[in-house]
């Protein structure tokens, strides 16, 4: 999660609405030889096309499954989405064959699922894709040029035939490489796309949509400003209603502030629009925490207690009406994040470390403050912490 005009912004990772980037969902369709769509082979295609996203060299990206047959693809921060597409979800499927006599194609010999790396290096000043083959793949690579020679090899990438040498002697190192006249980008993509793997099963992209940094950026101001905005009003109200125990619990608030956005950080959440709403509803919850703990102090100071038990026993009763309120919410937060997708997942998350972060300055930070301020003052002057 990236923030901005804050300290340590580089820490905090930022979300596609904010930082802009691309946007694609892809559908899962059945072939003649993938007849269903199985979760497992939604799980294969997951991996290989997190690898290919890996390999685009794109950071906070994310992909994710939604419904049976569907994926949704972020790119934060990346600006070409035809290419994006292009590389995502190519099939990639690497194939050797024998060709026939009469320059046609033979059955598969094998495929590209046994290639350990692959690489763009240079022959005669050209790029050419350079791979090695596992120990299964560099056996049947020897066994099927030993057996060949004089034949040509055909290296086929998703059914286009790319080169066709001649086999001149038995190839016993499990390596080789691939040239057709790529450029050095195009032979970068396919060693990115050969590394990842093929997809197991054909997809089709259903929509795709970019969001430009700009409109990223204006979404953080107005945001942070409408943030900004309802933090101040609230302090001021506290001042006003609670006086030093309204400042009290503005410094709580500040605490929150600091415990909220480390923790954002441990756990390397990311922050959304959505994201921004919970945050800013958990300063409402914090502050709800401390008017709770206020009034029952006051209460108590009415009936003629001491300010000292007051305390104790304003945040004693006032803590089942507190945890009442954040399990409730933490709750409905729990169902939100295992049924919902992106954005509702990010409120979910951010929303939930905001109510434990609030529960922390709250209850502890709030009466550590208070208790200490009110020895400063011989526990003398409540009219200056409290209305009574």
């Amino acid at each position: 999660m990236r923030f901005t005009r804050i300290k340590g912004k580089d820490m905090i990772r930022q979300g596609l609405d904010l930082k802009g980037g691309v946007y694609a969902i892809f559908e899962a369709k059945p072939t003649a030889d993938v007849k269903e769509i199985t979760p497992e082979a939604m799980e294969r295609l997951i991996e290989v096309m997190d690898r290919r996203v890996n390999g685009l060299g794109v950071s906070e990206a994310n992909v994710q499954k939604i419904g049976e047959n569907r994926i949704v693809i972020e790119l934060p921060g990346y600006d070409n989405p035809e290419e994006a597409l292009e590389l995502i979800g190519k099939t990639a499927l690497l194939e050797f064959k024998l060709k026939k006599p009469d320059g046609s194609l033979g059955e598969t010999e094998f495929t590209g699922s046994l290639l350990t790396r692959a690489e763009v290096s240079y022959d005669m000043g050209s790029p050419v894709i350079s791979f090695s083959l596992n120990q299964e793949g560099a056996e049947k690579f020897a066994e099927l040029t030993r057996k060949n020679i004089g034949k040509k090899l055909a290296i086929v990438l998703d059914g286009v035939e790319q080169m066709a040498p001649q086999i001149n002697s038995a190839i016993t190192g499990g390596s080789g490489t691939i040239s057709g006249s790529y450029t050095y980008k195009e032979a970068q993509s396919v060693a990115s796309l050969l590394n990842a793997g093929a997809l197991p099963i054909n997809v089709e992209v259903i929509e795709t949509r970019v969001v430009g940094a700009t409109l990223g950026q204006d979404s953080i101001d107005k945001s942070l400003k409408a943030g900004y905005i309802s933090i101040v009003l609230v302090m001021i109200f506290m001042v006003i209603a609670y006086r030093m125990a309204g400042f009290v619990a503005n410094l709580a608030l500040i605490c929150f502030g600091l415990v909220t956005f480390g923790l954002l950080n441990f756990f390397d959440a990311t922050l959304t629009l959505p994201g921004i709403a919970g945050f800013i509803l958990s300063v409402g919850m914090a502050v709800d925490a401390n008017v709770i703990i206020f009034e029952r102090i006051r209460e108590e100071l009415k009936d003629g207690v001491g300010v000292t038990k007051a305390v104790d026993l304003g945040f004693e009763r006032a803590m089942s009406a507190i945890m009442d309120s954040n399990v409730t919410t933490l709750l409905i937060m729990l169902v939100l994040f295992v049924l919902g997708t992106g954005p509702v997942k990010g409120f979910a998350v951010i929303l939930t470390i905001g109510v434990i972060a609030s529960l922390f300055t709250a209850v502890l930070v709030t009466k550590m403050i208070l208790k200490r301020f009110l020895s400063m003052f011989n526990n003398k002057n409540i009219s200056l912490f409290f209305r009574v």
